[in-house]
């Protein structure tokens, strides 16, 4: 399945230069563990990294780092992994494995954001096509069952 018919199109994202109490007010807001760090936010908006509630506990807070001068763009350390929104999910899935990453911006042809695909909505994809491949095998079955009597 295309990643444009898994993604979660309303993400939550926040520019470089977001202070890091106001992305945890955002995040708190939106009920989300995570946003999306952009570039050109009035534009393409052009993912830069993720940062999530364990990087704003771990690297902010327990490092004795004010979050109300902490800036977004001094979380963002790591290179950042993007899937683009026309690849398919086994693909996704596979490179999630090899980065250890468990969510993924994702970008339309022109790079921008277009939306997230995180571990949870792969799972969620694999057990409906999972329960389908069982309801295939139930009713062969029946099936079965039926032209033997």
């Amino acid at each position: 399945m295309l990643l444009k018919d898994v993604l979660t199109p309303a993400v939550v994202w926040a520019e470089r230069r977001t202070p890091v109490l106001e992305a945890a007010r955002l995040m708190r807001h939106h009920h989300v563990g995570d946003l999306v760090v952009v570039d050109n936010p009035d534009e393409e908006r052009t993912p830069l990294g993720i940062v999530t509630d364990r990087d704003l506990v771990v690297d902010v807070l327990a490092a004795g780092l004010d979050p109300a001068t902490t800036t977004l763009g001094s979380l963002v350390h790591r290179q950042l992994v993007i899937a683009s929104e026309s690849e398919d999910s086994g693909a996704v899935i596979e490179r999630m494995r090899v980065h250890g990453v468990r969510r993924l911006p994702v970008v339309n042809h022109a790079g921008s954001l277009s939306g997230i695909v995180t571990l949870n909505d792969l799972l969620k994809l694999a057990i409906d096509e999972a329960s389908g491949l069982l309801g295939v095998i139930m009713q062969a079955q029946r099936v079965e069952q039926r032209s033997r009597r």
